[in-house]
């Protein structure tokens, strides 16, 4: 992603407007709905990966897929705010992606999107 300059003026990058770690966490919570995405899908197509997923037998492979993805997130959260934390990122890509990241989410853990997808 790039930088940009924001501040009064038109100024130079030392009056930038640090918003990276803003950016940081709305990239990595898109990061973690995609996580809940794939993992559901993966979860459910493959019985392997399901039985793998399975933390805890009364709510099935959903305690992982939801185990995973949290710690999905804090990683990506906590990487991306540590490159980002004082720099000014243009924020146009970063919402682009994080909606993307979130549609993916959202149609991996539809059913009816997920039976199509496998063929069901």
């Amino acid at each position: 992603m790039s930088t940009t300059q924001y501040g009064r003026g038109g100024g130079t990058d030392e009056e930038a407007l640090p918003n990276g770690p803003a950016a940081a966490a709305i990239l990595a919570a898109g990061i973690g709905c995609g996580a809940v995405g794939v993992l559901s899908f993966a979860g459910d197509a493959s019985d392997s990966i399901g039985r793998m997923l399975n933390i805890y037998n009364p709510t099935g492979t959903l305690s992982g897929v939801t185990t995973v993805a949290i710690i999905v997130w804090l990683v990506a959260w906590l990487v991306l705010h540590r490159m980002w934390r004082t720099r000014a990122i243009a924020m146009g890509g970063i919402n682009v992606a994080a909606f993307t990241l979130l549609l993916v989410g959202f149609l991996l853990t539809f059913p009816p999107f997920m039976d199509l997808l496998q063929g069901k």
